[in-house]
């Protein structure tokens, strides 16, 4: 893939996360799409396949409310592209801002795999929990 098709993929679906639309961004998504969690929580690991990953996304927004505050930075180069975004995560007095960087791997023009690196993992562990 070319830096500039990986760029236009990444773009598309940041629109759609700006705009709140989720059939857009999950149809962002290969088939094969493979999520990588980071941590030591119960959504840790490697999650294959849309439908598995989607489950996990799923279940992360069930246990900790979320609202994407904005899109630092969108990067890409010849085999990988990123995207920096800023989530508030929980509720009230409790809510965190963190960034998060997300660094994905494309593949017939749909993310194919995501890697997720938290700016503060030890807070995103205790707000998803062990369980």
């Amino acid at each position: 893939m070319t830096q500039a098709a990986i760029r236009a993929v990444l773009d598309q679906y940041v629109a759609a996360w700006q705009a709140g639309d989720v059939g857009a961004v999950i149809a962002c998504y290969h088939d094969d799409f493979t999520l990588h969690y980071a941590g030591s929580n119960a959504l840790s690991g490697t999650h294959v396949g849309k439908a598995a990953a989607l489950g996990v996304l799923a279940e992360f927004s069930r246990r900790v409310p979320r609202q994407l505050v904005g899109i630092v930075s969108v990067m890409a180069g010849e085999t990988r592209g990123a995207v920096i975004a800023r989530e508030r995560l929980g509720q009230g007095a409790a809510a965190i801002e963190v960034e998060r960087v997300l660094v994905y791997a494309v593949a017939d023009d749909r993310l194919a795999e995501c890697w997720v690196y938290d700016g503060d993992q030890p807070a995103i562990d205790r707000l998803i929990g062990t369980a």
